[in-house]
């Protein structure tokens, strides 16, 4: 199939950059900071938590280290000491200062597509940690537009299009998140290539049957390359 595609965007987490492995090892030093309190306690608590919050706080490690605060409270029945809410908010300070590292094959790939494409960036989540992460990652002159969004649905796509007067089917998403990154750019008319990654957040998850799927799948980066070369 050969497709006319000038502009490529890609989510920002857990496809340029390791994103969840942060989160996922937080928690675990948050659920042994609470064992003492309710011994094997289900987790499904705090993702409770930061479902409902997402409405109030959003995406990011603000949002997480709220839902945290309020399980420890919940966990503990109020008993929790002020030390304890301490930790978890060095915990989330560690969060942000944890080094960034760019996923294989991305700190070739982006200079090199560059050359040949527009590429955007389009990712969501707390603006203050976003624009950190694509400081520190090196990749933000490559980009043309960069779009940190609160929700990632057709209509912010369709609108971040509109903007720039790009056409849906001269366009391609690529990321690890079918909610996210695939389905709302897929239901817009848009191409989109799914790049799954080890650790996916409990709230992207959708199961879609591969009989269903009107997207790429690819393992990584170099068979993504590969696929748009075949273009």
């Amino acid at each position: 199939m050969i497709m006319n595609i000038t502009t490529i965007a890609f989510d920002a987490d857990d496809t340029l950059w390791a994103n969840e492995d942060l989160f996922v090892a937080t928690q675990e030093q948050y659920m042994q900071l609470l064992a003492p309190y309710r011994q094997n306690w289900d987790a499904e608590e705090l993702h409770a938590a930061e479902r409902r919050n997402l409405a109030y706080f959003g995406y990011g490690i603000k949002g997480f280290t709220l839902s945290m605060i309020e399980t420890a409270i919940e966990v503990s029945d109020g008993a929790i000491p002020g030390r304890d809410i301490a930790t978890i908010i060095d915990m989330a300070r560690g969060m942000v200062h944890a080094p960034l590292t760019l996923l294989p094959g991305v700190a070739d790939l982006i200079p090199d597509l560059a050359q040949h494409y527009q590429l955007m960036l389009i990712t969501k989540g707390d603006l203050f940690d976003q624009e950190a992460k694509i400081a520190r990652s090196g990749l933000a002159d490559y980009f043309r537009q960069i779009d940190i969004v609160s929700e990632k649905t057709p209509h912010a796509y369709q609108r971040i299009l509109q903007r720039s007067d790009i056409n849906p089917q001269e366009f391609v998403m690529v990321g690890n998140s079918l909610r996210s990154d695939i389905l709302p750019v897929v239901a817009i008319g848009g191409h989109a290539v799914h790049i799954p990654y080890h650790l996916t957040w409990q709230h992207e998850h959708v199961d879609i049957p591969s009989d269903q799927r009107t997207w790429q799948e690819c393992a990584d980066l170099s068979a993504f390359r590969d696929w748009l070369a075949r273009r």
